[in-house]
């Protein structure tokens, strides 16, 4: 089929390649401007224009989408349909309409369940056993149109977003791919979301990735890995930041963020309800390291306590 490709980070970057890989003519690539990036804050190119790039696509990097005067290459491109990942821009009706076979979005999450923008995240933390990818039909909704296909991935109890963003980025890939000739036989029929069930899915705000200590453990051992790699979960220790990267739930009681024991493998804290052992931690400005290199360094002992970060 000849497409359009819209879309910015790593998950729509292996689409993407997946498409050029099943011999698909990609007439156009649309993803983010330039954004700058690093300790030097140098302008840097999304995943998806590294991709094209290098296999010779053309490339446009709209700042927005709502003047009909960008759509002018959308419309030259003459496509059957655009393929939409992770593009972080919304597209009007107008866009749309242009296709012939209109937008088709590859969404990270079983819908209507976690519509937005962070559904990886969100199912995670609510501690869900399953997730997937939807192949929606877009309309001018967010994540709202009718469900072309799903594909049902479990959430393993180890899983961070991180790892599972990995696993359905591969599986969207594969759907896609999948979809494609089935769609253009029309063989493939759209089934419209229940509104009763949709729930949200919203961003990722930095405040969020202090650890509030009342809270239940298993709460926030699903944090921890719905934050990690991004913001990653911190609590402060002796006025210092130090980020969490693994836990799990613990038996053991006390005031929460009070230390309540320090073994060979993992540093025990109180919470709200329960206790966590905390089993990878990392200092500002160092490494992510194992508890037991991390009190090497840092040796703590029953009664210290974290705080919150940025408080009590």
């Amino acid at each position: 089929m000849r497409l359009i490709f819209a879309g910015t980070p790593e998950f729509a970057a292996q689409a993407l390649a997946a498409l050029i890989a099943a011999g698909h003519d990609i007439a156009l690539v649309l993803t983010q401007p330039d954004r700058p990036a690093g300790r030097g804050m140098k302008l840097k190119a999304s995943p998806v224009k590294e991709l094209a790039l290098r296999h010779g696509l053309r490339v446009e990097q709209p700042e927005r989408l709502k003047d009909p005067a960008a759509w002018a290459p959308i419309r030259a491109a003459q496509a059957d349909l655009m393929i939409v990942a992770a593009y972080g821009l919304l597209l009007p009706q107008g866009v749309l309409d242009i296709p012939r076979l209109g937008c088709v979005n590859i969404h990270a999450s079983l819908l209507p369940r976690w519509r937005g923008a962070a559904p990886i995240q969100r199912a995670i933390e609510a501690g869900d056993t399953e997730t997937g990818i939807t192949l929606m039909q877009m309309d001018a909704g967010l994540d709202t149109g009718a469900m072309l296909s799903k594909a049902v991935l479990p959430i393993a109890a180890d899983d961070t977003a991180g790892s599972l963003h990995d696993k359905l980025a591969a599986l969207g890939a594969r759907e896609i791919v999948a979809l494609l000739p089935r769609l253009e036989a029309g063989a493939v029929r759209a089934e419209p979301q229940d509104e009763r069930l949709a729930t949200y899915a919203k961003k990722i705000d930095k405040a969020e990735a202090a650890i509030d200590w009342r809270r239940p453990a298993p709460e926030l051992e699903r944090r921890i890995r719905a934050f990690n790699p991004v913001p990653g979960a911190q609590a402060q220790l002796a006025g210092a930041t130090v980020k969490l990267w693994r836990a799990r739930p613990a038996e053991g009681q006390g005031e929460p963020g009070e230390i309540i024991g320090v073994g060979r493998d993992a540093i025990t804290v109180a919470c709200g309800e329960g206790a966590l052992d905390l089993i990878e931690l990392q200092q500002a400005g160092a490494r992510r390291l194992p508890a037991a290199a991390f009190l090497a360094g840092h040796p703590l002992a029953p009664g210290q306590r974290f705080d919150r970060a940025g408080g009590h």
